[in-house]
């Protein structure tokens, strides 16, 4: 590998921090980290700037009017907009995934303005809340084992032309459109609706955040013994009937 070194930036965990999110910059610090790779983690508050030259941002879920205003202040700053312009990888879960995109609705009933770097849309469903274990097909074109999380969430997300569906669902609701589809992704920006924390029980998709930041199309074995157990005991009791 060429560089060594990778800048992981936690977003606003005073605000999106709900169900462990904060696990995901915890599983990705710590997979760079056995690859040999200098990893520099930057947790940024609401009240302070977002920089601009990270590598890897991650953002997590939040109650709704923590949403907002984690919304507000990220238009207001511009910085996580500035990286994706700059090649930076962005990683972000249920309320952060709604905000990447174009338009959610607030803790006021309202339309709330996103951050435009997803084609999706979000709007709060009228039928019951999604909860609980979710089993889905990522995309081909990522590489990826099964998906495994769990969702808590009442919100229905539409893709548009320009992202593709992150996955497929089998079991649970992802994007609660009906459609199957959960999550989605576009060029280096990923949004999903997982829970668990999501890297923990995938850690293949930390893997790729990573690879996407080198630039590189692999990295060297770690021992997944644990994650492996973790990912089955999920799998198996989220499959085992009622």
């Amino acid at each position: 590998m060429g560089d060594t070194s990778l800048r992981l930036v936690w977003v606003y965990p005073d605000l999106l921090s709900t169900y462990g999110d904060q696990g995901n910059a915890l599983v990705v610090e710590r997979r760079a980290q056995q690859r040999g790779l200098e990893v520099q983690r930057i947790d940024i508050r609401s009240d302070q700037p977002v920089p601009t030259s990270g590598d890897i941002y991650l953002i997590g879920g939040g109650e709704d009017r923590p949403q907002r205003l984690a919304a507000e202040r990220l238009r207001r700053d511009g910085g996580l907009n500035r990286a994706v312009d700059n090649g930076a990888i962005v990683f972000s879960v249920c309320a952060g995934y709604q905000i990447i995109g174009h338009e959610f609705i607030n803790d006021l009933g309202k339309r709330e303005p996103g951050l435009g770097l997803l084609d999706v849309t979000s709007g709060r469903g009228e039928a019951e809340r999604c909860v609980g274990d979710v089993l889905a097909d990522i995309d081909d074109r990522l590489g990826l084992p099964q998906l495994t999380g769990f969702e808590n969430h009442q919100g229905v997300t539409h893709v548009g032309p320009n992202a593709r569906p992150f996955a497929r669902v089998r079991l649970g609701k992802g994007n609660g459109t009906g459609d199957g589809t959960e999550g989605a992704w576009q060029d280096t920006v990923f949004g999903t609706y997982m829970h668990g924390p999501v890297l923990a029980r995938n850690p293949l998709i930390a893997d790729l955040l990573i690879k996407l930041a080198l630039d590189v199309n692999a990295l060297p074995p770690v021992d997944d013994r644990w994650y492996e157990a973790l990912r089955g005991e999920r799998i198996a009791a989220a499959v085992q009937p009622a």
